[in-house]
């Protein structure tokens, strides 16, 4: 397998487990709900008044507390170690690539909005945050 190959397989292989193991969780219910009106685009003109009166900038406001974050993280954990569980399961690839814009044989397929592959539920393709160190046992 070329490096190209690779780093398509470990596109398709995150996004995979973003859909199935971050996406559809408790996330999706802090993620509900409205959305300050922002005049300057960067929030900075957004208060949040709580039930003391006291004022708190938007860009200071913990957008959910200490025990959701330990519930989405319990979710997250879940769903990642299933995912590795069931990763050689036929069936399981086969329901995992149906919304990754790849057929099983490889071959693409048209990305439709709300798919994986859409690049408003998944991004674009994922960045490396570093690089990987080649040995000089394998130059590959």
């Amino acid at each position: 397998m070329n490096r190209k190959e690779e780093e398509q397989m470990a596109a398709t292989l995150a996004k995979a487990m973003a859909m199935i193991c971050v996406r559809n969780t408790m996330l999706e219910n802090l993620h509900a709900g409205k959305v300050p009106v922002t005049r300057t685009g960067d929030f900075s003109d957004v208060v949040v008044v709580d039930a003391e009166g006291n004022h708190i900038p938007w860009t200071e406001v913990s957008r959910f507390d200490d025990d959701e974050m330990r519930d989405l993280m319990r979710q997250v954990v879940n769903r990642l170690y299933m995912f590795q569980l069931r990763l050689g399961e036929p069936e399981f690839q086969a329901s995992s690539t149906a919304g990754l814009g790849q057929r099983a044989n490889g071959t693409n397929r048209s990305t439709t909005k709300g798919s994986m592959a859409d690049t408003t539920v998944c991004g674009s393709q994922p960045e490396a945050t570093a690089r990987r160190r080649r040995s000089s046992a394998n130059p590959n």
